[in-house]
């Protein structure tokens, strides 16, 4: 069967996601930015927009595709053998104004979906510039993606688009949030409802928002059990690398040790060798030496890896193996999800993770929960 040729816009932020690996939790604002250059920050977008173009391939005869210039689409396409048509002039530095004006451009070609690689804060320009006009998707790219509007992985996205445009998927509102960076760099979430856009939707690929934990008594009890349990099993002179969140941080309450509520942090005999530490200080406190990362999934989305702790990256796993990492979750947590998932920005990591994993639930239990 042949379907009508549709139309995709596509825009690619090209900054998003670089704070992620070097710990600065984002990278709105100039100053930030050059602050993520200067610690060794690596782009991480444009390989994830390639990655979801190639997937993408099977429909190229289908589509015409329409990109920003330069690194907001064009570069990323041609790398990949698309020939699309382009909007606008290519720049050396891009801002969230080229976004938006890319954006209003392609919404006046009339596009069938605007898919862009970026995270909340380019979610939130998409939004100005397009309202609910036309759906709108996005390949999750940067530190902070607590909006729904993004498929799980670039593999995940590729594929919404190509079942969304042979209209075998139906739309719905979802959330954009507006995350303060500033507050998020400082240890608070402050995060509110920013407005909504359009999206195809199908359970399984999209991400759905994130759920922040309700901290009952029985909640704090579950956490402090969960951590006593972990406490007990660390082993002497091993480097534990201890992902964000309120349960993991209260390991760190029970040592009597400051642990980050939204970084990583290395602990070492019970007590903390880094704090908030960088992808590259985790590299070098674990080499030659055993390690074993803690993790828990966020609420609501079930993601081990690839939000809000890309300085876990999938170098850092390979090199303390997967089979020394440790999942804790509350039961209330576990509750709320469907599975676990992992976007480490290596499809064959990811893959290597799916199936069952145990999960420390409380005190000496554990449950088997599915890798999605």
């Amino acid at each position: 069967m042949t379907y009508p040729r549709k139309v995709l816009g596509f825009i690619v932020n090209p900054i998003a996601g670089m704070g992620g690996a070097v710990g600065l939790k984002g990278t709105d604002g100039r100053a930030i930015l050059e602050e993520a250059v200067r610690a060794g920050a690596q782009p991480v977008a444009p390989a994830r927009a390639e990655r979801f173009l190639r997937d993408l391939a099977p429909a190229k005869t289908s589509l015409c595709l329409i990109t920003g210039a330069g690194a907001m689409g064009e570069t990323e396409a041609n790398n990949v053998e698309w020939t699309p048509e382009v909007l606008g002039t290519a720049k050396a530095v891009t801002t969230s104004r080229d976004t938006q004006e890319t954006a209003a451009a392609m919404l006046a070609r009339g596009v069938d979906l605007l898919v862009f690689c970026g995270g909340d804060g380019t979610a939130r320009d998409i939004l100005d510039a397009v309202g609910t006009r036309v759906p709108v998707l996005g390949v999750p790219t940067g530190v902070k993606m607590h909006s729904a509007v993004f498929a799980v992985d670039p593999r995940a996205a590729a594929t919404l688009t190509q079942r969304f445009l042979v209209n075998v998927l139906h739309l719905r509102e979802v959330e954009v949030m507006d995350v303060d960076e500033a507050a998020f760099r400082a240890g608070r979430v402050s995060a509110r409802l920013y407005g909504y856009v359009v999206s195809p939707y199908e359970p399984v690929l999209i991400q759905g928002g994130k759920v922040a934990s309700t901290l009952t008594d029985e909640e704090l009890r579950n956490q402090a059990a969960l951590a006593l349990y972990v406490i007990e099993m660390m082993e002497p002179d091993v480097v534990y690398v201890v992902g964000p969140g309120t349960t993991t941080r209260t390991i760190g309450d029970l040592l009597e040790a400051k642990k980050t509520l939204l970084g990583v942090d290395l602990f070492c005999n019970r007590q903390i060798l880094v704090a908030d530490a960088s992808e590259a200080q985790i590299l070098a406190a674990i080499r030659g030496k055993a390690a074993k990362i803690v993790v828990t999934p966020i609420g609501g989305q079930g993601f081990l890896f690839g939000r809000g702790n890309q300085q876990i990256s999938a170098t850092v796993i390979r090199a303390v193996g997967r089979e020394n990492i440790v999942v804790m979750a509350t039961k209330q947590k576990l509750r709320g999800l469907t599975g676990l998932r992992v976007d480490t920005g290596d499809p064959a990591l990811d893959d290597a993770f799916r199936g069952y994993r145990r999960v420390v639930t409380d005190y000496r239990e554990e449950h088997v929960v599915r890798v999605l």
